[in-house]
């Protein structure tokens, strides 16, 4: 089913996409094109780009990761950096202090069955609020931001549609609080696009990505006991990080449209215009002794800098601008869970997870077997009927996305900005 609808994606975005590693550019060459600087088209001139843009709205446009090189990019970016900057002691503490928060509400009794995604929602809500206001983040708010956040990666996953109307309720009061975020905005942008790099950059991408983090590290520790009984060493929560992301990459491909011809070698060119697709799962499953099991001690004697590892993006092509901030919060994050709660789970673990992680939280340290077998039985029997669900869902997302056309109707009217 999943074959499918990837086939399904392909024919209908029409794109003479490239996707790597393969036979000609492998994993060793991989960051290689990846940093190539002609690599660097975001958008313009891609079908696959009308896509993402549909699921990204609104606003797709200003957000950080869609704008082409030039200024404005450089000057939202910079704005960007300036947000996610500050104290390591300050960004934990608040981190600890916003799960302490949700969990309080939802941990009730001595066994609490959740999905750890929309578990971790409320969380990165109230965190990212507070990064952007820096004061602490109402309910009514919590409540717009998540509802939004959880559309859009919702229809992400092809597991809903999206819900315009329901995006567009944050946008307006994001509108009527302009004025009281914590540093001066992009000054190139409009009112209405700081309002929707706001809602981009902050209270999607940066609330989803963290969200489904969390997911999979929490899931891993449950399924994993004896790794989360080290997870106070900070080198070993290090290499728990780090295997979490590389064999669950919240990126699964990063598309790409060359600027100019590249040339690799006089054997491997790619002419301007080209869509380079660069599959992360993939390329982090070469060059590892069972690539495919969960195994933080891999990484006691290497350095993931050393191996096919970027689960933030290379260095030479807009890595996130979160590499800093997300390995502090999500530390901090993990343990004021584990403090509380022993984590068990039974269900697939995939890198997309669209099961949104169910997890029982036990705060007695016993083991609720005949509730870890329901589960089982469940999550296999969910997977039957939402993988049809997916197929169908995608199927409708993608041919209106294809007939809306977002990103190849906004780059004819808008000229295209200068590349420095």
């Amino acid at each position: 089913m999943i074959a499918l609808r990837v086939k399904v994606f392909e024919k209908v975005n029409g794109d003479n996409a490239i996707t790597f590693p393969n036979a000609v550019v492998g994993p060793d060459r991989f960051q290689e094109l990846y940093g190539h600087p002609a690599a660097n088209g975001r958008s313009k001139g891609a079908g696959l780009s009308d896509l993402f843009w549909y699921w990204l709205s609104p606003g797709p446009e200003v957000h950080q990761e869609h704008l082409e090189a030039g200024p404005r990019y450089d000057d939202v970016a910079q704005v960007t950096r300036t947000f996610l900057a500050g104290p390591a002691d300050a960004l934990s503490a608040a981190a600890a202090r916003c799960t302490a928060k949700v969990l309080d509400e939802v941990i009730t009794k001595p066994v609490t069955h959740v999905r750890l995604r929309d578990l971790m929602m409320p969380v990165w809500a109230e965190y990212c609020y507070e990064l952007v206001f820096g004061e602490p983040c109402p309910r009514a708010a919590r409540d717009l931001i998540v509802g939004h956040a959880d559309d859009v990666v919702t229809s992400l996953k092809c597991t809903g549609f999206r819900h315009p109307a329901r995006r567009a309720r944050l946008t307006r009061y994001l509108e009527t609080r302009l004025a009281d975020v914590r540093h001066p905005l992009p000054e190139t942008l409009t009112r209405t696009e700081q309002v929707h790099y706001l809602q981009g950059t902050y209270f999607n991408t940066a609330v989803v990505q963290m969200s489904e983090a969390m997911a999979h590290l929490l899931l891993a520790l449950a399924q994993h006991p004896q790794v989360a009984q080290r997870i106070d060493d900070d080198r070993y929560f290090a290499h728990v990080l780090d295997e979490t992301f590389r064999l669950y990459p919240l990126f699964g491909i990063a598309h790409r449209i060359t600027t100019a011809d590249i040339e690799l070698d006089e054997h491997t060119r790619f002419p301007a215009g080209s869509v380079l697709c660069f599959d992360y799962p993939a390329y982090h499953a070469t060059g590892y002794a069972n690539p495919h099991e969960f195994d933080p001690g891999r990484w006691e004697h290497t350095n993931a800098r050393n191996e096919h590892h970027i689960p933030f993006g290379v260095a030479a092509n807009r890595p996130c601008p979160a590499w800093r901030l997300s390995p502090i919060a999500l530390r901090a994050a993990t343990r004021e869970v584990l403090r509380r709660v022993t984590l068990h789970s039974t269900v697939a673990h995939t890198r997309s997870l669209p099961s949104r992680g169910p997890c029982l939280l036990v705060r007695d340290g016993s083991t609720p077997r005949l509730r870890l077998w329901l589960m089982r039985v469940l999550d296999r029997w969910e997977d039957v009927w939402r993988s049809v669900v997916q197929l169908v869902l995608g199927t409708a997302m993608v041919l209106h996305a294809h007939r809306l056309r977002l990103a190849g109707r906004y780059f004819e009217t808008h000229q295209p900005q200068e590349i420095p």
